[in-house]
């Protein structure tokens, strides 16, 4: 089990709480020091069964300043994640082929 966390986020936060409360010691990636490639990135979008567009947090700065007014395809969706990570919505957690966003935390338990 995996985790993407992000240490400055109450939510990610709660989320990793509650999965350690369960016994659980994912292992904890710091997303925004290590950022996942644009692969790793197209393996995130399949194990959480969603478009790429679903992934990106548009309510942080950076996107409403230079990319709220874009369309992009699938693929540009993903480069737009690689290059700005901060824009990945957090947290994502991976429990061998599927994935879920843990907003709120108590999502995860469906990956239990």
């Amino acid at each position: 089990m995996k985790i993407y966390h992000n240490t400055r986020c109450t939510t990610s936060c709660k989320t990793l709480e509650l999965l350690k409360s369960k016994g659980l010691n994912p292992e904890i990636i710091d997303y925004l020091k290590n950022p996942p490639t644009l692969d790793e990135l197209k393996d995130l979008i399949k194990k959480l069964g969603i478009p790429p567009e679903n992934l990106v947090r548009k309510k942080e700065k950076i996107f409403i300043e230079n990319y709220s007014n874009n369309s992009f395809s699938d693929d540009e969706w993903l480069e737009l994640l690689a290059q700005n990570p901060k824009l990945i919505q957090r947290p994502i957690v991976v429990n061998g082929n599927r994935a879920i966003i843990g907003r709120p935390p108590e999502n995860v338990i469906k990956l239990l």
